[in-house]
């Protein structure tokens, strides 16, 4: 087994920031219909920076370690650059290629933060 699906499974049997949040300034939930995934995120953000992260959901260890991972890389960052990411990003965190379908699981987790971010931004 190689280093990267080391750390993905690190993250689905040991998830980061797993848990629900009181009072978040964000928050978003949604699935993958076809595959079941689904992810929803709750984030504390102050002068454009997100302070603190919690995750719940539940699907494929794909979907969930991208999750967990993006849970960490969340703290501290700007909104700005969050509404920014893309698909190489979450493919360099997990470490490997995905198939299409794969794919769909890893970015869930991104979808939901962008989505909750959008939310935020409205109020």
């Amino acid at each position: 087994m190689d280093i990267y699906r080391e750390n993905v499974l690190d993250h689905y049997k040991n998830p980061r920031n797993f848990g629900n949040m009181d009072k978040p300034d964000a928050k978003f939930k949604d699935s993958n219909p076809l595959c079941g995934d689904e992810v929803e995120f709750y984030l504390k953000i102050d002068s454009g920076l997100i302070k603190d992260v919690k995750y719940h959901g539940q699907g494929c260890a794909i979907s969930q370690a991208s999750a967990s991972i993006l849970s960490e890389k969340l703290i501290g960052m700007k909104i700005s650059d969050v509404m920014k990411l893309e698909k190489e990003d979450v493919t360099a965190w997990l470490g490997s290629e995905l198939t299409p379908s794969r794919l769909k699981c890893a970015l869930l987790p991104v979808m939901v933060a962008k989505a909750a971010i959008n939310e935020f931004e409205k109020k």
